[in-house]
């Protein structure tokens, strides 16, 4: 049931992909102000992430779950009825608190499942973003080509009641609790660098990566990083424990999920680019959006299927073993694609390996991440964790972003195919670089903390 969140909040973060340059026309909106339905989603879930994991942590996982939960669902109904684009951007930004769903999820695992099955369950729901993501292409475009694109978020407001309903039902809440006062100082410095950092990355292509206003980001960013990062070094019970988070298993673990996130990305956002690219071009397949996305399931199927392969392999080597296997996977795959694959089925075989590597690389890091920290702190972990992922995913669609219109073909505005070949080599050079950073992590050694049970 758990596993299952996941599928929803990466079809969450997917289903208007497709659909963007649609919006403009559909919502009566600049191009530029409908890209701002990703980028309201992305930094909304970049700040709620932390925070509802040390909201987690001290007031239950099954309790903060079902909050945000609450909050793609009363997003998801916003959007379905919001007639225009202030309440449809207000409906994404709710609906950005599915970012802490996967980190609370795979933290209650921890506490709730017995031992031999929590890196099955941490597995399937880690891999579930790609699989979500991968499914998503699909029915949003079957959804776009018979009906109304509302029906996407009523059908993820139906989705999120009905996970709702059946977690309160099924899943039982967590006796640890790391008590303390909420820092809500350390999460407005968070949330405030964390909104810089990711303003910069992902408008940086539609400003200028020189103008004043980026640099400015960046600069204010990492200020407020600097800034809060001192206040959190003193103050007790902090948003981020930035001691843990040194820890040299959690931090190169988090480092290289930022590359593992650009890596898996580049295949989500190219793929289908060049499956529905016209054949002139010399490189596309000319197909339409939904044989695309069904091309691609494939994808979607090996990393489920993975996923508990994954926890056999972690229990058996150890999750770091499965993570240098997963990222020189994803590498391999990825630089397959830069290659170019001439037909269908090679593009099909380049996109499953690096599926696979994606699938145990995700399966793997979480567990990595809670055998480097105390128990009473897993779910602000995995919620660090899995905004270090986002990180990975933005810096991979801006990069793109800044290629594929950079370079395009002659008296046209389609990328070369010089332009996929740069973004999949990047992308495939960043998973190997990942699998250094991984190899050269120390195992972890973490001295279990006493915890608070609840009265």
């Amino acid at each position: 049931m758990l596993a299952s969140c996941g599928l929803l909040v990466s079809l969450v973060q997917t289903m208007v992909v497709p659909l963007l340059p649609r919006f403009p026309e559909l919502l009566s909106v600049s191009p530029s102000t409908a890209s701002w339905l990703i980028t309201a989603n992305l930094v909304a879930g970049a700040v709620s992430a932390p925070v509802l994991g040390r909201l987690g942590d001290m007031y239950g996982k099954r309790r903060m779950l079902l909050v945000a939960l609450g909050l793609v669902g009363a997003g998801s109904l916003l959007g379905a009825v919001a007639p225009g684009i202030a309440l449809l951007l207000a409906a994404r930004v709710l609906q950005g608190a599915a970012f802490g769903v996967i980190a609370l999820g795979m933290s209650l695992m921890r506490d709730v499942l017995p031992a031999d099955r929590v890196g099955s369950g941490v597995g399937l729901m880690s891999s579930s973003l790609g699989f979500g993501g991968a499914i998503g292409l699909p029915i949003t475009g079957v959804v776009a080509q018979f009906t109304s694109w509302r029906w996407l978020f009523a059908g993820a407001a139906v989705i999120a009641v009905f996970q709702i309903l059946v977690v309160r039902r099924l899943v039982p809440e967590s006796n640890l609790r790391s008590g303390g006062r909420f820092d809500t100082v350390g999460a407005l410095g968070v949330g405030a660098a964390l909104v810089c950092l990711l303003l910069a990355v992902s408008k940086g292509n539609d400003w200028g990566w020189a103008s004043p206003l980026v640099l400015g980001l960046f600069a204010a960013s990492v200020v407020l990083a600097l800034v809060t990062g001192r206040y959190e070094l003193r103050v007790p019970g902090p948003l981020v424990d930035l001691r843990v988070s040194a820890r040299p298993a959690v931090l190169l673990t988090n480092l290289a999920s930022v590359l593992v996130g650009f890596a898996m990305f580049a295949g989500f956002v190219l793929a289908t680019q060049i499956l529905q690219a016209p054949v002139a071009t010399g490189y596309g397949f000319g197909l339409s959006l939904v044989v695309a996305g069904l091309v691609l399931l494939p994808m979607g199927g090996s990393m489920v299927v993975f996923s508990s392969a994954s926890a056999r392999l972690s229990r058996v080597r150890g999750p770091r073993t499965t993570l240098v296997l997963g990222t020189l996977l994803l590498g391999a795959g990825n630089l397959g694609f830069a290659l170019i694959p001439g037909t269908v089925w090679l593009l099909m075989l380049v996109s499953t390996v690096a599926a696979v590597g994606a699938a145990l690389a995700y399966s793997a890091i979480p567990l990595t991440i809670m055998q480097a920290v105390p128990e009473s702190e897993t779910a602000a972990a995995n919620s660090l964790n899995t905004l270090a992922r986002q990180l990975g995913t933005s810096s991979c669609t801006a990069v793109v972003a800044a290629v594929t219109t950079a370079l395009v073909l002659d008296g046209g505005t389609l990328p070369a195919a010089s332009a996929y070949t740069i973004s999949f080599a990047a992308a495939g050079v960043a998973a190997l670089v990942a699998t250094v950073l991984v190899a050269l992590t120390p195992a972890p050694s973490v001295a279990r903390e006493p915890v608070t049970t609840a009265s």
